[in-house]
């Protein structure tokens, strides 16, 4: 897979319809994870979207999840910069020059999915995440 750069929102509890809504404007395949996939099904919140991707005919490539218990939702400041593909060396450049002068949320890492994933603001106040996939064989 090539990188590829997306809007990534986050929303209040309402992930699943807001995808779902999108997936009726634009079309495509829509895919949902929740949080008790990866972690305790029977938890609070275990029903809410950890992560969902449309990807539409036309390449367009929506992501969204619901904020995690814990952490504020503050509209308007709800939406990330996502850079994701299987080309380590160049997204881990890009996580780089992204991070000098910035401030890491959660560093470049493997995560409990398999992949290695990285949030940050860079200097600007412009929320990045990068997620780097295992290579497809």
């Amino acid at each position: 897979m090539t990188s590829r750069l997306n809007p990534y929102i986050s929303f209040a509890g309402n992930a699943r319809q807001a995808m779902e809504f999108y997936k009726d404007v634009f079309g495509g395949t829509l895919t949902l994870n929740n949080y008790g996939e990866y972690g305790a099904p029977d938890s609070e919140g275990a029903d809410k979207i950890m992560h969902g991707m449309l990807e539409t005919d036309s390449g367009f490539t929506l992501m969204a999840s619901d904020t995690p218990p814990g952490m504020e939702h503050n509209p308007g400041d709800n939406i990330s910069v996502s850079l994701s593909g299987d080309d380590a060396d160049e997204l881990r450049g890009y996580w780089q020059k992204l991070c000098d002068g910035g401030t890491v949320s959660v560093p470049l890492e493997k995560q409990m999915w398999g992949d290695e994933f990285g949030a940050c603001v860079d200097r600007f106040g412009i929320a990045w995440m990068v997620n780097i996939g295992r290579p497809q064989t």
